[in-house]
C-alpha cells in the first residue's frame, strides 16, 4: 500500500510539473503581439462574422481556435488593418466577453456587428457607423405570420430575440404594445432558428442581413420586412447602426473613422452581399439527419479531436493539482498548535486564509471564477491577460483544490486516532506520521471521491468557453453556430463526453482495485500461515530467506 501511495504521489508531482511547463510555454508565446491589430468577434454571427474551414473567399486564420473567420466584419477589419499597416489578428470571443476584452486592453477593436448603445458607451468608445439596417422578424413560410406586414399583424405571436442585444431591448419595450407575447431571449441565432423550426416560437427578431443569411440556409424560413419607425420597431440610429468598439483614448480612432468614410454606401452593400453568399456555403441544414452528423464529423473532426485533447489536459492537470493542493491543506490543518505564541498566531491566520479560500471557491460558480480571474488579471496588469490555456489550468486547479481539501479532511478524520497516537509513541514526527501512516490510507479512502471530481472536471471544462478556452464544448458551439445543425452537433458532443467519462470511470475503478490489494490474504506470522506462504511474504517485503 505504501509503495502504491508513493507511486501515485510521484505521478501527481509529474503531472503538476507537466502542467507548469505547459503554462510557461504558453506564457512565453504571449509576448509576441507588437505590431498587430487584435480584433475580437464571435465568429458565429452570420453574415457579419462566421467560421469556415479554409481560407476561401479571403478567410483569415483565427488565432485562438481552428478555422478561418470571414464575413462583413472580417472584410472591414482587413481594410482597417491594411490601411494602418498592421497584421490582423482575429480572436474568437464570446459575445459577453467582447466589451470586457476591450476595457481590459486585451482587444484593440471589437468588429462584431455591435451597436453603439448608451450602456456600452459607459465602458468603451465607438467609431462612426459602418453599417445600418432595419429590424425584421424571421418566421416560417408555412406559419400564420408569413403574410404579416407590420408589428400589429403579430398580435398573439410568441417572438424572441438574442440575449444582450438591442433586438431584445426593442422587443421587450415595444412588443406588448402590439399584442406580441415576448418569449425568453436566447443566446444565439441558430438556437432561435431551431426553436422556430420546432414551432416552439412563432418568430424571432433579427437584422435584415442576418435574416437573409438565415433564410438562405433554411428553406422553410422567410422574414417579414419591416421599416424602422414606420411599420416596424421604433429604433434610434444608435441602435440600428453598427460601429467598431475600442477603448477610450485609442490612438487610431481618427484613422479608423477616415478609413470607414472612404467606403461608399454602394460598396458596403456589395460587401454585405458577398458576405451573405460566402456564409450560405458553410451550412449543412439542407441535408438529412444522419448525413448532417456524418458531415460534421468528416468536416470538423480535427477541431473535435483538438477540443477533446484540451478537455482531457485541463481535467487531468486540474484534478491532479487540486488533489495536491488538498493534500497539502489537509496536512497543514491537522498540525498541532505550536507552543510558540508567534507561530501559534501565524497558524491561526493560515487556518483563516485557507478556510476563506475553501468557502469562496466552493461557494461560487466556476464560470464566475473564470471571468473574475481572467479579466481581473488584465485589469491589474495593464491589459495583459494570461494565456487562456494557463487561465483554464489555474481556474480548474484552484477550484478543484477547494473541494479536494474538504475531501482530504474527511479522509483524515476517518483514520482511527489510535494510529496517530501509535506513530507518536514510536517517535514519528507529524510529517512522518502523515506520509508513512495516514496519507496512504486516506488516498485509498478518498479515491472514489477523487474519481468523481475527475469526471466532474471533464464536464465542467465547458464553462471555460466564456474566456475563449478552446475545449470540446467551445468547438462544438462554434460548429453549431456555423452549420445551424445544433441538435446534431450537440448530440455528437454529448456522445464524446459520455465516452470520455465512461472510460475514465472504468480506468479509475481498476486503480481502486489495485490499491485494495489481494482479497485473500493472511496476517504475517499467524498460526494459519504455512511456512511456504510465510517465506513468500518475507520475499515480497524484502526480507531474507534465513
Amino acid at each position: 500500500m505504501k509503495k502504491t501511495f508513493k507511486i501515485i504521489v510521484s505521478v501527481l508531482i509529474l503531472a503538476v510539473l507537466a502542467g507548469s511547463a505547459i503554462m510557461l510555454s504558453a506564457c512565453n508565446k504571449q509576448d509576441e503581439n507588437k505590431e498587430k491589430l487584435v480584433v475580437g468577434l464571435e465568429c458565429g454571427y452570420i453574415p457579419f462574422n462566421f467560421t469556415q474551414q479554409t481560407d476561401a473567399n479571403g478567410g483569415i486564420k483565427i488565432s485562438n481556435a481552428d478555422g478561418y473567420a470571414n464575413g462583413y466584419d472580417v472584410i472591414i477589419a482587413k481594410r482597417i488593418a491594411d490601411a494602418l499597416g498592421k497584421e490582423l489578428v482575429i480572436v474568437k470571443t464570446e459575445w459577453d466577453s467582447l466589451v470586457p476584452g476591450v476595457s481590459a486592453g486585451t482587444l484593440d477593436l471589437v468588429i462584431a456587428g455591435m451597436s453603439p448603445t448608451a450602456q456600452r458607451r459607459e465602458s468603451i468608445d465607438f467609431s462612426n457607423a459602418y453599417y445600418e439596417s432595419n429590424l425584421v422578424i424571421v418566421v416560417r413560410k408555412d406559419g400564420a405570420y408569413a403574410q404579416a406586414s407590420n408589428l400589429d399583424d403579430f398580435s398573439g405571436a410568441k417572438i424572441v430575440a438574442q440575449q444582450g442585444t438591442f433586438h431584445e431591448k426593442a422587443l421587450q419595450e415595444q412588443g406588448e404594445q402590439h399584442g406580441i407575447t415576448v418569449g425568453t431571449s436566447m443566446a444565439t441565432f441558430p438556437e432561435m432558428t431551431i426553436a422556430l423550426n420546432a414551432k416552439t416560437i412563432d418568430g424571432y427578431v433579427a437584422e435584415e442581413p442576418g435574416a437573409i443569411a438565415d433564410c438562405a440556409a433554411n428553406e422553410a424560413l422567410t422574414f417579414v420586412h419591416l421599416t424602422n419607425n414606420d411599420t416596424g420597431f421604433t429604433a434610434s440610429a444608435e441602435d440600428t447602426q453598427i460601429a467598431i468598439g475600442m477603448r477610450y483614448g485609442f490612438e487610431h480612432k481618427d484613422a479608423v473613422n477616415n478609413i470607414l468614410a472612404g467606403i461608399s454606401q454602394e460598396e458596403r452593400l456589395a460587401i454585405m452581399q458577398d458576405a451573405v453568399t460566402y456564409s450560405t456555403d458553410n451550412t449543412t441544414v439542407k441535408s438529412t439527419f444522419f448525413s448532417r452528423i456524418g458531415n460534421i464529423i468528416k468536416t470538423y473532426y480535427l477541431s473535435i479531436l483538438k477540443g477533446v485533447g484540451y478537455t482531457i489536459l485541463v481535467a487531468i492537470v486540474g484534478t491532479v493539482a487540486g488533489l495536491f493542493i488538498g493534500l497539502l491543506i489537509g496536512m497543514y490543518r491537522t498540525l498541532d498548535a505550536p507552543k510558540n505564541k508567534v507561530l501559534a498566531v501565524l497558524k491561526k491566520i493560515g487556518d483563516v486564509i485557507l478556510s476563506a479560500y475553501i468557502e469562496v471557491f466552493r461557494g461560487t460558480p466556476m464560470m464566475v471564477q473564470a471571468m473574475v480571474i481572467f479579466w481581473g488579471s488584465a485589469l491589474i496588469n495593464d491589459g495583459n491577460t494570461m494565456n487562456v490555456t494557463v487561465a483554464g489550468l489555474i481556474i480548474v486547479s484552484i477550484n478543484t483544490g477547494a473541494y479536494m481539501a474538504e475531501i482530504v479532511r474527511g479522509g483524515i478524520i476517518s483514520i482511527d486516532k489510535g494510529q496517530f497516537e501509535g506513530a507518536q509513541a514510536i517517535g514519528m514526527t507529524h510529517s512522518q506520521t502523515m506520509w508513512n501512516v495516514v496519507l496512504p490510507q486516506v488516498l485509498r479512502n478518498i479515491m472514489p471521491s477523487v474519481a468523481n471530481e475527475f469526471v466532474i472536471n471533464i464536464k465542467d471544462t465547458s464553462v471555460l468557453n466564456v474566456i475563449g478556452f478552446t475545449e470540446l464544448f467551445f468547438y462544438g458551439k462554434s460548429i453549431a453556430l456555423n452549420t445551424y445543425a445544433i441538435f446534431e452537433t450537440y448530440l455528437v458532443v454529448a456522445a464524446i463526453y459520455f465516452i470520455l467519462t465512461f472510460t475514465i470511470t472504468r480506468i479509475l475503478r481498476l486503480v481502486e482495485k489495485k490499491m485494495d490489494g489481494k482479497k485473500d490474504y493472511q496476517i504475517m506470522g499467524s498460526q494459519n500461515m504455512d511456512a511456504e506462504s510465510m517465506l513468500r511474504e518475507k520475499k515480497a517485503l524484502g526480507g531474507n530467506e534465513q
